[in-house]
């Protein structure tokens, strides 16, 4: 049984925002760390596995959309992203040895953690990589969701929206610690720890002229400066992201 996890998600190829978040000393004393997707899709993708490789059997990773969206485009599949230049890219910048992680990576895992019981990580949802569920989704979308949950099953953590945030749905708790790479809402890189029957949600305070300029330095995508533009110095807020995320978790229209 493991006492300490801490949860990052949604690195998106931000090396230089895993690294602060992996120095953090909460992060350092945790037993295990539990990434649960979308490590890939940015302009660090095989930097960023190459990082999360090297924690060795501390790390478990769970394997997200974007994740496996560029391992099946490497693969030659059409996943409908050939007119997107950074999946076009990322998708060549993975060796061999990336796509067999990829391809053996879990999409869900269940451990048992005390304080917690059997806790399930997962990306966006137990069923599906990229199924949206908010925190201000339905009851009955959450019902419907987690209708397959085993029993002893009573925590879920997700990722996938790339928003912090706790609530009970369907007798479960869900915790979902927010984006380290590409956040919505608040600035900085965002993580979560369980502790011994306690969550908690921390944010790593990041510059954003720094984080710019360490991976424009040294991303070799060739739209990176617009790209980190966009997605690091105008994110979108959390009150857009919950808007266009809206019509995807099945909520009636307004």
């Amino acid at each position: 049984m493991t006492t300490t996890i801490a949860v990052l998600s949604d690195i998106h190829g931000m090396l230089p925002a895993l690294n602060r978040v992996l120095a953090e000393p909460a992060v350092q004393a945790a037993e295990l760390i539990v990434v649960t997707g979308d490590h890939t899709w940015g302009p660090q993708p095989a930097e960023v596995l190459d990082r999360l490789i090297g924690l060795g059997d501390r790390a478990v990773l769970i394997r997200g959309n974007a994740d496996r969206e560029l391992l099946q485009m490497a693969q030659g599949m059409d996943v409908g992203l050939n007119d997107d230049p950074l999946s076009v890219w990322g998708a060549a910048q993975l060796s061999p040895a990336h796509l067999e992680l990829l391809a053996d990576m879990p999409e869900q895992l269940i451990l048992d953690v005390q304080g917690f019981g059997s806790v399930l990580f997962c990306h966006a949802t137990p069923r599906d990589d990229e199924e949206v569920v908010l925190v201000d989704s339905r009851l009955e979308r959450w019902e419907q969701v987690l209708q397959e949950m085993p029993t002893e099953v009573q925590t879920i953590v997700c990722g996938h929206t790339h928003m912090p945030f706790m609530r009970l749905a369907a007798n479960r708790l869900v915790i979902n610690p927010g984006s380290v790479g590409l956040p919505y809402g608040r600035a900085g890189a965002h993580w979560a720890l369980l502790d011994d029957g306690a969550v908690t949600f921390a944010r790593t305070i990041l510059d954003s002229n720094q984080l710019i300029e360490a991976v424009r330095s040294t991303s070799t995508f060739p739209q990176v400066t617009n790209w980190l533009e966009d997605a690091v110095r105008h994110p979108a807020t959390d009150t857009d992201a919950i808007k266009a995320f809206g019509p995807r978790d099945g909520r009636p229209s307004q």
